[in-house]
């Protein structure tokens, strides 16, 4: 999430009631998670072990719970008691709830020969391009961009919060979500479908690509153009569906991975791993090429025949 207005460091730690080390001039131009942080951004690290990782990042300030670490050169640190606190407190203070007054906010922007019907939601400074098509009881929360000649089916929410906490002392605590749905142009959302809004960054889906109902996508994913989700399908967050990748019904697919360019999935697979495109087939728990797991499955039952003639 970048800010309009640039925060200086001394600044942000007078916001937060914390120490500094680092410039008091030195800008924080941005709130991101670690792995989508640029150059500008804050991000946070409480533990011990990510310590590293945080203060190496592309990141130039970093929300820690310790001072005794070197800052590296060019970045600034917030001395912090919970990181995780005054990071999510940053999100709230930048982008907050804003209780909606009417069906369609008077700040939305909805372009052209767009169509709402009645029962439609459209939150506070949504952007809906040309000629849409938004069916009844669907929800598009605050934020959220839609391009041209979309059509989001009956049911659909767009922009929910992000299934994201935190265990601390036997409790789980709520990452604030101060991300954005990005929907493309000519997309169709199949009915009762949920995509969820980034947690700091767009949970992104490209141009021309179609779901078919129950379909459910994480925060900060990003699916490409052209793409087919099949019904049930469910896509972890922090995810990357390349462009022309094919998602049969009941498709699982785990966080962090990449399902590259041209895969195709076929129905009621599991991925578990990044996967080779180009048009490869893949079937299984955990999903494999398609030949291999088809001997595999082969192989078992002559197993299991020969074993029952014993």
């Amino acid at each position: 999430m970048k800010l309009n207005n640039p925060i200086t460091l001394e600044k942000a730690a007078e916001m937060l009631s914390c120490r500094y080390i680092g410039s008091p001039n030195h800008l924080v131009e941005g709130f991101n998670e670690i792995h989508v942080v640029s150059k500008g951004d804050a991000t946070f690290v409480d533990h011990p072990k990510y310590y590293d990782k945080a203060l190496n990042s592309k990141a130039t300030t970093i929300i820690i719970n310790t001072d005794k670490i070197q800052c590296p050169e060019g970045k600034g640190l917030l001395i912090s008691e919970d990181p995780f606190r005054d990071f999510t407190w940053f999100l709230e203070k930048h982008r907050p709830f804003i209780p909606s007054s009417a069906a369609v906010s008077p700040t939305a922007i909805i372009g052209e020969g767009t169509i709402i019907q009645p029962g439609a939601f459209i939150g506070n400074h949504v952007k809906i391009g040309k000629n849409c098509l938004i069916h009844a009881n669907v929800s598009v929360y605050d934020y959220t961009e839609i391009g041209d000649n979309t059509v989001i089916h009956s049911g659909a929410i767009l922009g929910a919060d992000a299934y994201y906490f935190q265990k601390k002392e036997g409790k789980y605590r709520k990452f604030t979500s101060g991300g954005r749905v990005i929907i493309g142009n000519d997309v169709e959302i199949g009915a009762l479908c949920s995509i969820d809004k980034g947690v700091t960054a767009d949970t992104t889906i490209g141009d021309g690509t179609k779901f078919d109902n129950h379909v459910q996508v994480g925060h900060d994913t990003i699916i490409g153009r052209n793409c087919l989700i099949g019904a049930h399908t469910a896509i972890a967050g922090v995810t990357t569906i390349e462009d022309d990748v094919v998602l049969w019904a009941r498709v699982s697919v785990n966080k962090d991975i990449v399902v590259k360019k041209g895969a195709v999935i076929l129905a009621t697979s599991a991925v578990d791993k990044t996967i080779e495109g180009n048009g490869k087939e893949y079937y299984g728990s955990p999903a494999q090429e398609k030949r291999t797991a088809w001997r595999e499955l082969a192989l078992l039952r002559r197993m299991i025949k020969e074993y029952d003639k014993k």
